[in-house]
């Protein structure tokens, strides 16, 4: 159940970050990827127990383009 819950989040998640970001209410800056990010380890953490492998790495890929997106824009700043 918790896994199920989790991965409803991240795929909300993932929705409300397309959304604003194809709308033009937010640029792609660390809002955007901070979305992904938690997106992607939420979807993550709802595929593990169910042996979905192929979209469990996604998620896992999502998530770790995510984090290098964020660690350069903080060095930027």
């Amino acid at each position: 159940m918790i896994y199920d819950i989790c991965g409803w989040i991240g795929m909300i998640l993932v929705l409300i970050a397309y959304t604003l970001l194809s709308t033009g209410k937010i640029k792609n800056g660390m809002l955007y990827q901070v979305l992904n990010l938690f997106a992607g380890l939420f979807m993550a953490i709802g595929l593990f127990p169910k042996n979905a492998w192929f979209s469990f790495t996604l998620q896992i890929v999502w998530s770790v383009v995510a984090i290098v997106a964020i660690i350069k824009m903080k060095k930027k700043k």
